[in-house]
């Protein structure tokens, strides 16, 4: 058994808040892989299938994010899993937006999901941190994460969510550096450039190692005239 939990928070009001991206990841395996219906269970939403030759439990706290913890120890406790066996899917400002890592232990970085599952499990479970962006001023951290993705964030989204469901069967093989390879190579293969690149019409460039040709302008009669006269012999 393989659990994957989300983090985010419950309710209609976050569902698309960028601390809400482990819940959306979530739900696009369910729905691509023809996971059993959501239903209520262990304080969380969960359903359950199958990823390639491993029984999944889907989980998604609803207990909001700071008591995420409570729930993932349920379901761990019920079927007896080891923390390897334990995949979580959160939004990671430190990682620039479309960016994708996994780590296996390690800190939390503030993430208070992160914190309360580490409080109740320990720290030796599968994080995927999913690249959400900082915004500049620190003090906005709160008020950042909890905004909808905007308008022009739809578009990598899609394909980072797309890419996970793609190949999480990789990951959940053992093979975490595989699975960030290629899911980092899909969303990159997918996003459009950031900034439009101006192309200005390169010089033509002469054949060989020949200088491009000048025409030279003949002189008129006047001209013709004053270097003969300059061309004169004086002596």
């Amino acid at each position: 058994m393989k659990l994957l939990v989300g983090l985010g928070n419950p309710g209609q009001k976050y569902a698309r808040n960028r601390h809400n991206i482990g819940f959306m990841a979530l739900d696009k395996i369910a729905e691509r892989h023809g996971f059993g219906p959501w239903r209520s269970r262990f304080k969380a939403e969960v359903a359950e299938g199958r990823l390639g030759g491993d029984k999944c439990l889907l989980l998604k706290p609803q207990t909001y994010m700071n008591l995420s913890g409570e729930a993932v120890r349920e379901a761990v406790q019920f079927y007896k899993l080891s923390l390897e066996d334990v995949f979580v899917f959160h939004d990671e400002i430190d990682l620039a937006a479309a960016k994708l890592k996994v780590k296996s232990g390690g800190g939390n970085a503030g993430h208070n999901g992160l914190k309360s599952i580490s409080s109740h499990l320990g720290n030796d479970y599968v994080r995927v941190r999913l690249g959400v962006g900082r915004p500049a001023d620190k003090a906005d951290v709160a008020a950042y994460v909890l905004r909808d993705f905007a308008k022009a964030e739809q578009g990598w989204l899609e394909d980072m969510l797309d890419a996970i469901t793609r190949h999480v069967g990789v990951l959940l093989e053992g093979h975490a550096g595989d699975f960030a390879s290629k899911a980092r190579q899909d969303i990159s293969g997918a996003l459009p450039s950031t900034q439009a690149a101006k192309t200005k019409e390169p010089p033509k460039k002469s054949q060989g190692n020949s200088s491009p040709k000048t025409e030279k302008k003949q002189p008129g009669a006047l001209g013709a005239a004053l270097q003969n006269w300059l061309k004169r012999d004086d002596t």
